[in-house]
């Protein structure tokens, strides 16, 4: 067995994956209304976007009552404060919650959480 993709639903599959390509680099593969593909240049594990009409936006941090996140995605970056600029040039919205100080929590456009990082 082989992960190829790690999969986020969104009621816009062609505008979530625009954004994770401004954010990553990375170059689209499948492209429909109802399912984008994104690989990076090297190979590796890529991101998939499927349409769900149904799609919530999760709750950061999570709330009782509230849509939970089901995942989230951690990105290593070299320069903490420059990561965070450019997430934010692409469209991502700095977390009101951050719960440690080595690591930046944004949301992107659809509320899907992910972590910039520095890798030890």
């Amino acid at each position: 067995m082989t992960l190829t993709a790690t999969t986020l639903e969104t009621t816009d599959p062609r505008a979530l994956a625009a954004f994770y390509r401004t954010l990553l680099g990375w170059t689209v593969g499948d492209d429909d209304p109802t399912w984008v593909t994104l690989r990076p240049p090297a190979g590796g594990v890529g991101l998939s976007f499927q349409r769900d009409p149904a799609y919530v936006r999760p709750t950061w941090p999570s709330t009782a009552g509230a849509q939970q996140m089901m995942a989230h995605l951690d990105i290593a970056v070299d320069d903490l404060d420059a990561a965070v600029v450019h997430a934010a040039g692409a469209g991502a919205s700095l977390a009101g919650f951050q719960p440690q100080d080595d690591v930046r929590v944004c949301l992107d456009p659809d509320g899907h959480p992910f972590c910039l990082y520095l890798p030890e």
